[in-house]
Formats: C-alpha cells, structure tokens, sequence
C-alpha cells in the first residue's frame, strides 16, 4: 500500500496557489484513477482506490503546510506503512521553474516548511517526495507573498501540464519505481539561487 500525500493549505482563498501545488496533483490523480478524496480522516482529506495495480491512499493534509507532519504522522501510524518506501510528498519547490518536476528518493527540506514538519514527525528525511516547480521569487515579493500568490496565465499552462505529467509520475513510481520516474520526468534544470 503507498500513501501519496500533497501538500497545500485548507480552504478556498488558497485554492489554485503557488503553495497549493502538492493537492493540485492529488487532484488531479484522484480524477485520472476515479478516486473520491472526501474522507476526513487523521487531519486530512482521504481517498482509497488503485494506481498501478497497487491500494494507495490519497492525502490532502488540513492543518495548513506548516503541520503537514502531523497529518502524515497519523495516516502512516494507522495504515502501518514503510514510509521510506511507501511514501510519496508532493510539494511545490521555488528552486525549479514553473512547470519543472524534480522527484526524489531523500532529502533535506530545503526551505520549505511542509517538509520540514514531516521530516521532524518521521525523524528522518528518506521519503520519496515530487518537488513540483513554481517559479523562482521575484526580488521585490516576500516569500509568504509569492507562494501564496496565483499563477499569471503563461505559468498556469505550465502548471496544468507539470500535474498530469505528477500524476503519471505516481503510477511510475509505484510500477517501475522511483529511479525510473526519475529518468523519466527529471529533465528540466532548477533555477540557480544566489548564495548570501
């Protein structure tokens, strides 16, 4: 059983953010393989069905990003899943560009808060995780401003493509796993951030 996670903040006004990515894709997932995600269970929304043959449990955290952990912590305590091989994290990331996908076996938070709860909940950071790209932040935005900010029109076509192309990337993962989704979807460069 894999336990697919994205990552966002509850509520409409947050909807269709830069920060909403991660539910985005878990939209997008439980559209592709007729999943209803309306459970509320454990802090979140839920929904169970098959990808790639394989039970998943989709996961819409409700705490906000900032205690995705506990959520997570919940839902994997109770299905009593491998989280190091049966996780997968969908975030968005401001290191890629808009439209980039990046997935991972491991790794350090790297900024972002959601992360960084859940790394602290499971004690450790080996979980696979898609680092879905929103852009870098423009100079002038304060960082809570922009990843709660909307995508402009040109970004959005982007980002609509980059979630049906996460939502594939899942079924590659739980088929083939994480190495070949890797070779697979991990073809655009990051964005380079400026060292200070």
């Amino acid at each position: 059983m894999y336990i697919i996670a994205g990552l966002g903040n509850p509520g409409r006004e947050y909807e269709n953010t830069r920060h909403n990515t991660g539910f985005m894709v878990i939209d997008e997932a439980a559209e592709k393989y007729n999943i209803n995600v309306t459970e509320k269970k454990h802090k979140a929304l839920i929904g169970k069905g098959i990808i790639g043959g394989q039970k998943v449990i989709l996961v819409k955290p409700q705490t906000f990003m900032n205690l995705s952990g506990e959520s997570i912590r919940e839902v994997i305590d109770y299905y009593k899943i491998d989280e190091k091989a049966e996780l997968i994290v969908i975030s968005d990331d401001i290191s890629l560009e808009a439209g980039a996908i990046r997935i991972r076996k491991r790794g350090s938070a790297g900024g972002h808060n959601g992360l960084k709860n859940i790394i602290l909940h499971l004690g450790h950071d080996e979980f696979q995780r898609i680092r879905m790209g929103v852009g870098e932040k423009p100079q002038e935005y304060e960082l809570i401003d922009y990843v709660l900010g909307r995508f402009d029109e040109q970004d959005s076509k982007l980002i609509a493509a980059s979630v049906k192309e996460a939502a594939e990337a899942i079924e590659v993962m739980i088929t083939d796993g994480p190495d070949a989704a890797m070779n697979n979807y991990n073809k655009r460069k990051s964005i380079p951030i400026p060292r200070t």
